[in-house]
């Protein structure tokens, strides 16, 4: 009897150290997020299978990698008649609106791109959607897309995708 304890307790010991956690893994795991370097405007357009409108102007994109997903920026000057027919070809339930300006997307975000982030744009128009949800197949990849209009200057406006 005293042996089968014996061996017990020390396999239970075994398991419960092998299965511990340090201490170094309930931190921050620091290494997260980052800019994957060299990744930028044709990554993001292949992503969120966008075709990047032929008057497009002052277009910046990047792809910032967290721990469980990689997060791709799209950012462009064009028409807001462009800009509306993108917004339209995501397939979004919910129409541009004026609003709070919210987004998913935290931390440094469009600055990385050296732009306003949407969230400061005054009278900026946002919707998102989950492309598998509406059944876009173009985008089954995608989980969620983000698209953030803002006036820029004159007939110009700001496109802002995010997807991941």
């Amino acid at each position: 009897m005293v042996n089968r304890l014996t061996v017990l307790s020390a396999a239970v010991g075994l398991l419960t150290v092998g299965c511990a956690t340090g201490q170094g893994s309930r931190g921050i795991d620091d290494r997260y997020p980052y800019w994957e370097k060299g990744a930028g405007v044709p990554e993001a357009v292949a992503f969120m299978n966008v075709e990047l409108p032929q008057s497009a102007t002052r277009v910046k994109g990047a792809v910032r990698v967290q721990p469980q997903e990689r997060v791709y920026l799209l950012s462009f000057l064009t028409s807001e008649e462009t800009a509306e027919s993108i917004a339209d070809d995501l397939r979004s339930e919910y129409p541009l609106e004026a609003g709070t300006g919210t987004d998913s997307l935290s931390g440094d975000g469009f600055e990385h791109l050296g732009l306003t982030s949407p969230q400061d744009i005054k009278g900026v128009r946002t919707t998102s959607v989950c492309p598998p949800c509406v059944g876009d197949g173009r985008r089954s990849n995608v989980q969620g897309m983000e698209i953030h209009v803002g006036q820029d200057s004159g007939d110009r406006v700001r496109v802002y995708l995010t997807a991941y």
